[in-house]
């Protein structure tokens, strides 16, 4: 029952990151925080493993649908989330020997994500806020090196954050941010995966819920890059929104718990 619970849970948070940019780990970190079956870093590990399978297949599907990105911006992001993501890692590792109990942990992920998704809407909301419509490389670079940062601290792949600094920033469209979101994840899920993997931290009998998590994320990134590419800007705006601000009202809940 709880394999297929976990299917359910990655599938859907997957199909709606795709399709909104937010990763799908913004949904999949509270809702199995909410589930409880296992502990926060493997609770980390499966989300991250879940964003990382989904951006592949969708930058492959956004890809062949005709996006166009220039190699001089790839780089600048895959640095930038490359090195985010390990900083992000050691910040997380460093709070949870700080702090014995991971309820603390826990706490402070929690505050962190629904102050940072709280703005993201505040920004999102209305399309008319002053954007900055930066283009230089180094720019990029400290855009994706900060959200490396957040996505991998908290758990969450940093979807929604991406999306609303990426428009912000550079003034691009929500499906334009949207793909440099993905992008974005790919990298810094990749460097936190393979920080995980080296240093052997996840225990090996939760492994076999792997076998049911990357077949739901593979599906739930390429029907949701489907439908990604035949909404309206306004959709996906929408629909970033609606999840966005579930999502907050889920970690309060999950905050609460903690007192309970």
């Amino acid at each position: 029952m709880l394999y297929l619970l976990y299917f359910i849970v990655i599938l859907f948070a997957n199909t709606v990151g795709a399709v909104s940019g937010m990763g799908g780990g913004v949904i999949i970190k509270p809702a199995l925080d909410a589930i409880g079956a296992h502990p926060l870093n493997v609770i980390g590990f499966f989300s991250s493993a879940a964003v990382f399978t989904m951006s592949i297949v969708s930058i492959i599907k956004q890809v062949r649908g005709g996006f166009q990105i220039s190699w001089q911006r790839l780089l600048a992001i895959a640095f930038g989330s490359i090195i985010g993501g390990r900083l992000g890692d050691t910040i997380f590792n460093i709070l949870m020997s700080l702090y014995k109990n991971p309820d603390k942990v826990q706490l402070i992920q929690i505050i962190i994500t629904v102050i940072t998704l709280g703005l993201s809407i505040w920004y999102t909301y209305d399309p008319s806020r002053k954007q900055l419509r930066l283009a230089g490389l180094f720019s990029f670079f400290i855009a994706s090196l900060a959200l490396g940062v957040l996505s991998t601290l908290l758990g969450i792949g940093g979807g929604p954050m991406n999306v609303a600094l990426f428009i912000a920033l550079f003034g691009a469209s929500t499906k334009q941010a949207t793909v440099y979101s993905i992008i974005t994840i790919f990298f810094s899920q990749l460097s936190k995966l393979t920080s995980i993997v080296l240093a052997g931290s996840v225990a090996a009998g939760s492994s076999s819920f792997l076998l049911v998590i990357l077949p739901a994320a593979v599906i739930g990134g390429y029907v949701g890059s489907a439908l990604n590419q035949r909404m309206t800007n306004k959709a996906v705006n929408r629909t970033y929104l609606i999840i966005t601000a579930s999502v907050i009202l889920l970690n309060i809940v999950n905050g609460v718990r903690l007192f309970l």
